[in-house]
């Protein structure tokens, strides 16, 4: 089933956490709510479940209006950043709680808890406490117990944040395989831009109560459309465009081509370029887009180097590069080229 969220808003006192948010959630979609903190996507997922009640606007679900439906009647599985598991309760007992507030068949409760802990690879730890268990294991029982009734809509509430980076990174894929297993419409809160790109199909970046870019991460990366997106996604040079250049983009005072000619240079402020994209050259070398510039700074990361130049144009402005395998790095204090494809730029608003 297909959700639906139009014109939603949530006030706390003077506060908007949620202005005029509109979205739509299609059936089997992953769908990964992004920004920093203080953004409403927390606010918003919590309105969703019907734990907060929105000021105004519709939240249906298949075309049914969930916005004066209780939480419990909603047929929602949330897993929290915490566990919430209950200390003195098994594995199996954990996982089939719901069921029996449900008040399901004994027998298919059983069936079903078995069912549930063999889907998150802990069939052997259904007699363990919480506390006998490690944190990503927690965080599986939690996610079982979440989709043992049969959810129509699963939301994680930054339900990896807890966890140490390798044992997040295993369950990201976890949880991302058995989303696709299932075909359940999943969405998730999480500030971590590298967990949004690698598990949703549709990213919704939010910023100061609104959303500011919907899109695949692919789509969110190469085509950002504002300064703060492409900002927050990845990471981008942002060059703040000379101001006494009526006719053409200019930075640094040197006229930059783009590769689509229906912008003009009125109409434009800032224009971004990916690391990555930007290539080295010799200090005196000639060419479109090529600005001469001084190492600052050089970080070696394994598979990237990354260098940190400064331009030698008034107003000076850092830019950042990134050098692939085994490319000739530069010193600090060394003057080079800088090559920005005109393929490369995006317009930010």
């Amino acid at each position: 089933m297909d959700l639906s969220i139009r014109n939603l808003v949530k006030r706390f006192d003077r506060l908007t956490a949620l202005d005029n948010v509109t979205l739509d959630v299609p059936h089997g979609n992953f769908v990964c709510f992004l920004g920093p903190s203080g953004c409403g996507k927390t606010t918003l997922l919590r309105v969703i479940a019907g734990l907060e009640d929105a000021d105004e606007g519709t939240i249906e679900l298949g075309g049914e209006d969930l916005t004066a439906v209780p939480t419990r009647a909603r047929n929602f599985g949330v897993v929290f950043q915490s566990y919430s598991l209950f200390p003195n309760m098994s594995a199996a007992r954990n996982v089939g709680y719901g069921l029996e507030c449900r008040r399901w068949d004994k027998a298919k409760i059983g069936s079903r808890v078995d069912e549930m802990l063999d889907l998150v690879h802990l069939g052997d730890h259904r007699t363990k406490l919480p506390a006998q268990m490690s944190g990503g294991q927690q965080q599986r029982i939690a996610l079982a117990r979440a989709l043992a009734p049969d959810p129509s809509l699963l939301l994680l509430d930054e339900p990896l944040s807890a966890l140490d980076a390798k044992v997040r990174e295993e369950l990201r894929v976890e949880i991302r395989s058995l989303q696709q297993r299932l075909n359940l419409t999943t969405i998730m809160v999480t500030h971590d831009q590298e967990e949004a790109l690698a598990m949703a199909d549709v990213v919704v970046v939010m910023n100061k109560g609104t959303i500011e870019q919907i899109g695949s991460p692919r789509e969110l990366y190469a085509e950002p459309q504002t300064a703060f997106v492409a900002d927050f996604i990845g990471r981008m040079n942002i060059l703040r465009l000379d101001e006494n250049a009526p006719m053409q983009p200019s930075f640094g005072g040197v006229a930059l081509h783009l590769a689509d000619s229906a912008h003009t240079a009125d109409h434009i402020t800032a224009l971004g370029v990916r690391p990555e994209m930007i290539s080295l050259t010799e200090v005196d070398a000639a060419g479109d887009n090529t600005l001469s510039a001084t190492v600052t700074g050089v970080t070696y990361l394994g598979n990237i180097t990354r260098v940190e130049v400064v331009t030698d144009a008034e107003p000076k402005a850092p830019i950042s590069v990134e050098l692939h395998g085994a490319s000739a790095v530069p010193k600090v204090g060394e003057r080079l080229g800088i090559v920005i494809p005109a393929e490369a730029l995006r317009v930010l608003a």
